[in-house]
């Protein structure tokens, strides 16, 4: 057991519970892995909020968007043979994968970092177009001299990709699309230009040669990427054997670039680990944590809407320059705070 996370006393912080949902006809299932910055003097979540109708004994419904912006509420009857239901996250009708529920992105703040709030004046963000009418997801928020980049899961029934937004003021947003094509998620964005380019963090997957891998890539102006590279791979039997992604943007210090990743077994049991980066060549991997630094051990990680998880797409660094706080998901259903120590990540890679 190698889980050196502090995790909050008041965990959970957030339950769907707390929030209201957006439109009338829905209830909030979930509360998701919530992106993390600071501004104004405040810590703020960018919180993925997942929606859907109450349930019913006969039969399966979830809402999507049409490509106007407009919410539809699809309903299949369980009995219905072209129904595949077996996972609690996603269907499949007449050979077309829907999410059970449909997500957003939702700003809330506080003054001590505990205690969240939704404040007034800050819009709701939803998918808009054709390219996420499954809604968006899971966004890592990068702060590059004021100017925010927000990167989230895109998904609609042509696949999953990564969009793009950026604001100063968190009030207005320019949208850039479709940064990656499906299949991809995970991007996280440095916060800093290294060797005069952006570099980004990312995960593309592949069904039949290679798998679920972080990558590498480097762009001019941190809208068009390329000269991919895959720098951190699945290993096999161990924790992070099924799959590895992204967390938040990694964190420069004196020894490289730090980043908090999330790994998961094929069994889907997701924990958290590290990897450490050359500062000036980002591509070069210098250290990795053997064993998880976080894993799902308290109650509201083991049990929830998909149990055994913590996932983490969102942090802020204390000014001690040590420590780390995490805000994560649980359980796929509430978002959690814990505490992690950069002096404690490095004496367990040996660095």
């Amino acid at each position: 057991m190698s889980d050196i996370a502090k995790r909050f006393p008041q965990n959970p912080l957030l339950s769907p519970k707390d929030l209201k949902a957006s439109i009338e006809g829905l209830h909030i299932a979930c509360l998701l892995n919530p992106g993390a910055f600071k501004f104004e003097g405040k810590t703020w979540l960018l919180v993925r909020v997942a929606e859907r109708p109450q349930q019913s004994d006969v039969q399966i419904s979830f809402p999507i968007l049409t490509e106007t912006g407009e919410t539809k509420i699809m309903e299949i009857a369980l009995n219905d043979a072209d129904l595949i239901a077996t996972d609690t996250r996603v269907v499949r009708y007449k050979g077309v994968d829907y999410l059970t529920t449909l997500s957003h992105l939702r700003l809330l703040c506080s003054d001590d970092g505990v205690k969240f709030y939704e404040p007034d004046g800050y819009p709701r963000l939803f998918g808009k177009g054709p390219l996420q009418t499954f809604g968006i997801e899971d966004c890592r928020v990068t702060n590059l001299k004021g100017n925010f980049y927000l990167t989230f899961t895109a998904v609609s029934d042509s696949g999953v990709g990564v969009g793009m937004r950026t604001t100063t003021d968190w009030k207005t947003f320019e949208s850039h699309g479709m940064i990656l094509p499906p299949h991809n998620k995970d991007v996280a964005i440095f916060e800093e230009k290294i060797n005069g380019k952006y570099y980004a963090l990312h995960r593309p997957s592949s069904v039949d040669i290679g798998g679920n891998y972080i990558w590498l890539a480097e762009s001019p102006d941190g809208v068009h990427w390329g000269n991919h590279k895959c720098i951190v791979k699945t290993r096999e039997g161990l924790w992070d054997g099924g799959r590895v992604g992204a967390g938040a943007a990694p964190i420069k210090t004196e020894k490289g670039w730090l980043e908090i990743y999330h790994g998961a077994t094929k069994e889907h049991r997701y924990c958290l680990g590290a990897f450490l980066l050359d500062l000036d060549e980002p591509s070069k991997v210098i250290a990795r944590t053997d064993g998880p630094i976080m894993e799902p051990t308290e109650p509201y990680e083991v049990s929830g809407f998909f149990g055994h998880v913590v996932f983490t797409n969102g942090h802020v660094l204390e000014d001690d320059g040590d420590t780390i706080t995490i805000y994560y998901g649980a359980a796929d259903e509430f978002v959690c705070g814990a505490h992690l120590s950069i002096k404690e990540i490095f004496a367990i890679m040996g660095v």
